[in-house]
């Protein structure tokens, strides 16, 4: 009985009021009653299906989400020494998105990774190496969209493809060109089983596939399982989560091709016809780029793949932390002959770029590219002349659907470059960190009521020189921007000292926390007079082309957002939307993002962790 006590009091002594929050928000998130997974455990992109951004509803996830629930589970671990739910967290990125179905990966040829010999291309420097550490042609990243409940009913489950509607569950899909409120879903393996007389294919007449990875969510990943690694070592539980990390190594030494040239063409200075193929990592920028890409034929006579990464690098997807972990936590060494060489440089290159991007003023800039505007053309004589690495500076990436603009970018990245200079104390990450909170400091406001923070920008200028980053919007309304400046507060704070910093994180983490707690959660208000884009013309690249759904909704040129996707009238919100649309005022939702319920409760447990 002693015993026991002492057991509770030292719990109750090691309790404070920030773990306390996120416990009870963590509880809030996994409780099945409030339906932030689907029965499959995987993530909703939130509770509310009626919801177009990034996603054209809400009941679809992205490997975003997926990203967040891993570092949600690993924060749990540190927390509640309880790991089982990271570990559970891995395996619904190994079955639901990582594919199996990818046709023809034994017929991919290094020496012409884009699958054609149209064009100018390198090689491809490290699929030999990959396959000889792992045994395997397959990729081994996350595509960056699910179906979670197949509402468009393709039915491309993990290993499938077109099975239709009856397969269930979470379904690989792209977005198809244009705004999300033109853009056409459609399938990642596609059969020709539904669309027109070629499927969704408007320049293949064989049934084909290919998938997508956002690399700055693999990348997150990473960082969650790095500190996952340390919290479980410092527990005495990390034989409990090694075959984990293990994994989580493979996956980052595949995130590579992220490094690479979209065609493997020379890496800096490159311009047309200049620009030669590289014969090795000639084609290598070291930053994690705009995508990864890879596809090929379903059927196996005369089939082929192919394998890209990509030419554009915005500052918001680079990840110091996860760069750091696969050089030097041993429990996410890579396999292969020269993934650790290339992260080391990526580490190195990634925080060169902070530095050379940020302007005068302290705010960060852009991007950079290898392709000016995706055609390897020839920059303004300016922009040629100051390059990082041969790289040129552009504001925004040309191929960008708007999320360069949202100020989210900028606190998730310098949220994770705060993280990197907790750990190592890097004098780099440190002097960008302090003139970037100076600039911070000016553009936000906080007090025990309420808080103002970036939410949407713009650029002028042309090179870092001179750029400056223009606040169009501040505000509340996506309070997970809110809570990663605050957790980069804690994480600077922490490290160097400094006292506003550790009051302005915990003045953030207490308003939202006030301010936006409901029984399921942390939610946003937002009426939904976006909704009137329901009315917006599909985007159909080629001119003539005709489909169908599975449900049997037709796409022509005339096609609205809405006639392709019947069934959101068959939500519970419809009919208040409705009225909207025949001349009634704006419903309100409240609003919960799975991403933003895991950022607030990662912001209270990292200021637990730090300072209670």
């Amino acid at each position: 009985m002693r015993l026991l006590i002492s057991c509770l009091l030292l719990g109750l002594a090691n309790a404070g009021e920030y773990s306390e929050r996120f416990l009870t928000l963590y509880n809030q998130i996994v409780d099945s009653n409030n339906g932030y997974y689907s029965s499959h455990g995987v993530p909703y992109h939130s509770l509310e299906n009626m919801l177009v951004e990034t996603v054209d509803h809400g009941h679809e996830t992205d490997s975003e989400a997926i990203s967040y629930n891993i570092w949600l589970h690993a924060m749990y671990g540190a927390i509640a020494d309880d790991f089982a739910p990271f570990n559970n967290a891995w395996s619904v990125i190994e079955n639901y998105l990582i594919p199996q179905a990818q046709y023809n990966m034994d017929k991919y040829n290094p020496s012409l990774p884009v699958g054609s010999a149209q064009f100018s291309v390198g090689v491809d420097p490290i699929y030999n190496e990959l396959k000889s550490a792992y045994g395997e042609e397959k990729m081994y990243v996350m595509h960056w969209l699910l179906d979670v409940d197949d509402n468009f009913g393709f039915g491309n489950v993990q290993g499938q493809c077109e099975k239709g509607p009856s397969a269930g569950g979470p379904s690989f899909v792209h977005m198809g060109a244009g705004s999300v409120w033109q853009g056409i879903t459609y399938p990642t393996c596609d059969n020709f089983t539904y669309g027109g007389t070629n499927g969704f294919s408007f320049s293949s007449s064989t049934p084909n596939w290919h998938y997508n990875a956002a690399p700055d969510a693999d990348a997150r990943v990473i960082q969650a399982a790095y500190w996952a690694s340390q919290w479980a070592t410092q527990k005495g539980k990390i034989s409990e989560i090694q075959s984990t990390l293990s994994q989580v190594a493979k996956l980052g030494d595949f995130l590579r091709y992220s490094f690479y040239d979209v065609l493997y063409r020379q890496a800096g200075n490159c311009m047309g016809t200049s620009c030669p193929a590289a014969s090795y990592k000639e084609s290598a920028h070291y930053l994690l780029s705009w995508f990864i890409g890879w596809g090929g034929d379903v059927n196996t006579a005369n089939g082929y793949s192919w394998r890209t990464g990509s030419s554009e690098m915005i500052i918001g997807y680079q990840n110091p932390v996860a760069a750091y972990a696969m050089v030097n936590d041993p429990n996410l060494s890579p396999k292969s002959a020269t993934g650790a060489e290339d992260w080391k440089n990526s580490l190195e290159r990634q925080l060169e770029l902070y530095a050379w991007i940020q302007t005068s003023d302290g705010s960060l800039g852009g991007a950079v590219t290898n392709s000016w505007k995706n055609v390897y053309g020839t920059p303004p004589s300016d922009v040629q002349g100051y390059t990082f690495h041969g790289l040129y500076y552009e504001n925004e990436p040309l191929d960008d659907d708007g999320t360069s603009d949202w100020f989210g970018m900028w606190s998730w990245t310098t949220d994770r470059l705060a993280q990197y200079y907790y750990i190592t104390g890097d004098e780099t990450a440190r002097s960008v960190l302090e003139k970037w909170f100076t600039w911070l400091y000016q553009h936000m406001t906080v007090s025990d009521n309420s808080y103002s923070v970036p939410m949407m920008i713009s650029w002028s200028g042309s090179l870092p020189t001179n750029a400056k980053m223009n606040v169009l919007e501040s505000g509340s309304r996506f309070f997970g921007v809110g809570s990663s400046i605050a957790r980069s507060l804690s994480y600077y704070a922490a490290k160097s000292g400094d006292s506003k910093a550790k009051s302005t994180a915990k003045q953030l983490l207490d308003v939202i926390w006030k301010n936006h707690k409901d029984s399921k959660g942390l939610y946003v208000r937002s009426d939904l007079s976006a909704f009137t884009a329901v009315n917006t013309k599909v985007y159909i690249p080629v001119d003539g082309w005709t489909g169908t759904y599975p449900n049997g909704d037709k796409i022509t040129a005339s096609s609205s957002f809405l006639d392709i996707r019947s069934w959101y009238k068959q939500d519970e919100n419809w009919p208040q939307l409705q009225a909207y649309l025949n001349g009634g005022s704006a419903p309100v939702v409240d609003y919960h993002r799975f991403w933003e319920q895991a950022d607030m409760a990662l912001a209270l447990g990292a200021y637990s962790l730090l300072f209670e």
